[in-house]
C-alpha cells in the first residue's frame, strides 16, 4: 500500500462512505469512523484536494514554509490535538534529527526519516477552505500538519494561499 491509497476496495468503499457522511469533516475522526487510516481518506477526497509528493522533497519544502512568517502548525494524535502559531524555524540536521529552533514558540525534534510523502491539502473543513500541508509517515498518519493562518474575520490569509498554490505547484 502507498501511503495515499487504499489498499483494498472494502477499505476504499468505507473511506468513501465515512467521507460522504461528513465531506467538511476532521480527516482524523472520518477515518477513525471507517478504520482507515488518514491517508486513505486524503486518497478518496475529490481529485486535487489532496496532492501528494515524495518526502525527498522535504528541504525545498520546508525551506519555503519557513519563509511564510506565522503559520499554525497541528499535530494530531489520538490523546491531543495540539496547536501552535509561530513561524517555522529553517531547521537542520543533527544526531539523527531534524532539529527546529529559534525564536518561535514552535520548536522541538522531528524524526525526519519516518516521512515517507507529503500532502498539500486543499478542501473544505466546517464550511470554509482549509490550505494545509501534512507531512505523513509509512502508517498513513500525519506526522504533524501546517497550516495557511487565519485572520481575525477567520478569512485565509490571501499571501499564504498565494504561496501555499506556488509550493504545491514547484513541488509536483
Amino acid at each position: 500500500m502507498t501511503v495515499i491509497s487504499p489498499s483494498t476496495p472494502a477499505r476504499s468503499e468505507r473511506a468513501l462512505a465515512a467521507l460522504a457522511e461528513k465531506p467538511d469533516g476532521v480527516i482524523e475522526q472520518i477515518a477513525a469512523k471507517a478504520d482507515v487510516t488518514p491517508a486513505e481518506i486524503l486518497a478518496v477526497l475529490p481529485e486535487g484536494a489532496a496532492v501528494v509528493v515524495p518526502a525527498e522533497r522535504w528541504e525545498p519544502i520546508w525551506k519555503d514554509l519557513s519563509s511564510w512568517g506565522d503559520i499554525l502548525m497541528i499535530v494530531h494524535t489520538e490523546d491531543i490535538v495540539l496547536e501552535v502559531e509561530g513561524s517555522l524555524p529553517e531547521g537542520s540536521e543533527g544526531h539523527g534529527w531534524f532539529n527546529i529552533h529559534g525564536d518561535s514558540p514552535i520548536g522541538g525534534h522531528i524524526r525526519k526519516e519516518r516521512c515517507v510523502s507529503i500532502a498539500f491539502v486543499d478542501r473544505g473543513f466546517h464550511g470554509r477552505r482549509s490550505c494545509s500541508v501534512w507531512f505523513m509517515n509509512a502508517e498513513g498518519k500525519a506526522m504533524f500538519k501546517v497550516f495557511v493562518r487565519r485572520d481575525k474575520e477567520r478569512a485565509l490569509i490571501a499571501e499564504q494561499v498565494t504561496r501555499f498554490e506556488a509550493l504545491r505547484e514547484a513541488s509536483l
